[in-house]
């Protein structure tokens, strides 16, 4: 009997329990999880990584153009942004008026038909404020600024005489410094030397004009103690002399009160 029983029963050594299989499944299929977990985090750093260089370097490029555009804006005038608006209006104008003209408009007109009220007061006033009041004369040095600004604005230039001359003068005494030397450097036109004549002439005259002396009058009324004076009451009765003739006649009279 104990003999048959120690037959039927398994050995320990040779065959594995199912618990144990199980065990060692789940064992495996861990494994297998973490490793898959694991190669996730990988290729995610990876690729956060590579991101992270395309932004770094598209970062850079974008850097590196707007340094070279700054570089550009820096290099051009000042002014430049506002010429470039005033020569596209110039250019926007020319072909407005070209437009009009073969419609057979009047361009002027029709401009002033699209300008509202406030704009035109606005128009009106920067063109008041760029013009150059004769505020009378203050000092010698305003005069002759004046005249200086006067005489800018009647030159005209002549550009072929202008390139002709920068043609045929060296550079560094057609742009001359304070070392350069350009005596004898060009020689004056005939027809600019006759155009400085007359203008040193115009300009006696009108000095020989403003110069003149006043003639005396032997019959005016002498109100005055001395010639600075006598110019002081002409100055009063030329601002307040309208209203003070009432008074002067009354006086004169004796029935002023």
């Amino acid at each position: 009997m104990s003999s048959t029983a120690e037959e039927s029963q398994p050995s320990l050594s040779g065959d594995v329990k199912p618990v144990d299989k199980k065990a060692e499944r789940l064992k495996k299929l861990r494994q297998l999880h973490l490793k898959r977990v694991s190669l996730k985090r990988v290729s995610l750093t990876c690729l956060l990584t590579y991101f992270n260089l395309q932004t770094q370097n598209e970062a850079s490029m974008q850097n590196h153009k707007e340094v070279v555009e700054e570089n550009k804006r820096q290099q051009l005038p000042t002014n430049f942004a506002r010429k470039q608006e005033w020569a596209k209006r110039k250019l926007d104008q020319v072909e407005e008026r070209e437009r009009a003209q073969e419609q057979n408009l009047d361009y002027d007109l029709e401009k002033l038909r699209n300008v509202q009220a406030d704009e035109a007061e606005r128009w009106e006033r920067k063109k008041s404020s760029k013009k150059n009041p004769d505020l009378g004369f203050s000092s010698f040095e305003d005069s002759a600024h004046r005249k200086y600004d006067r005489m800018v604005k009647q030159i005209k230039p002549d550009f072929a005489e202008y390139e002709r001359m920068k043609n045929e003068t060296p550079e560094e005494q057609f742009y001359a410094t304070k070392n350069a030397f350009i005596n004898g450097a060009s020689k004056d036109s005939k027809e600019a030397i006759d155009r400085l004549v007359d203008d040193m002439s115009n300009e006696a005259k009108k000095q020989a004009k403003f110069s003149r002396r006043r003639t005396f009058d032997d019959d005016a009324d002498i109100d005055y103690i001395n010639e600075r004076n006598m110019q002081f009451n002409k100055k009063i009765e030329r601002f307040y002399g309208q209203y003070t003739t009432e008074i002067k006649q009354n006086l004169e009279r004796g029935t002023a009160i």
